[in-house]
């Protein structure tokens, strides 16, 4: 039996996971940082769905991957200014962007803050699939939460087994820190996590108004 589910869920179909995300289901898939799982953020079932397998708190939202720039104007109520340079910079790259949200997207993906953590992914897999699906997708964490993400689709079974509709085998990623992600904080542009990129550069520089105090304490995984 544990064979037999092991060949339905992994593989390398793009075509297969794109299908399984517009049905409702959930896909993991590899990332420059961990393997992240995709739903499509416009079905609600979908997203309910992953909260559960996580076991994810529901005010702690899910961040999306876009495949460009000009996908922001989908999810984004505007761009910060700040945001301009390291958007030039970073991305694609393991940097999240906590924009502020559209009142149209689904309030259980951004559990009620009213703003949404965007990247775009470096990753070949994760790019080719957010391409071919044509909009944002979610990109949380492959981990229970609390737990370690998975850096290999075999840990991605073992954490999720049969829960997920189908998981893109990109092999072993880097693993290593997740995704820096940077928002604003009392109206201040703030690191909320401290991640594989070090934005020191840019706070000393006022790039983003700021200062090496101006980082808080780094987040577990979630």
């Amino acid at each position: 039996m544990a064979e037999k589910i092991t060949q339905e869920l992994l593989g390398s179909s793009i075509d297969r996971a794109v299908t399984c995300i517009r049905e409702g289901g959930i896909v993991a898939f590899p990332t420059e940082t961990y393997y992240g799982l995709a739903v499509d953020p416009d079905f609600l079932a979908a997203i309910t769905k992953l909260f559960k397998v996580k076991r994810r708190q529901a005010d702690n939202p899910l961040l999306l991957l876009i495949e460009n720039r000009e996908q922001l104007q989908l999810i984004a109520e505007n761009i910060p200014p700040e945001f301009v340079p390291l958007m030039e910079k970073y991305w694609p790259g393991p940097l999240t962007l906590v924009f502020p949200a559209k009142k149209e997207i689904c309030r259980q993906l951004i559990g009620n803050s009213g703003t949404v953590g965007v990247r775009v992914s470096s990753h070949p897999i994760a790019a080719q699939l957010v391409r071919r699906m044509g909009k944002p997708i979610t990109a949380t964490s492959a981990n229970i939460s609390g737990q370690l993400p998975a850096s290999t689709a075999a840990e991605v079974l073992t954490m999720f087994g049969s829960s997920l509709s189908y998981i893109v085998d990109g092999g072993q990623t880097p693993a290593g820190l997740c995704s820096t992600v940077l928002g604003f904080h009392d109206g201040k542009c703030t690191v909320l996590r401290q991640g594989q990129i070090d934005l020191a550069t840019e706070l000393r520089q006022e790039v983003v108004h700021l200062t090496r105090s101006s980082i808080i304490t780094p987040v577990k995984n979630s």
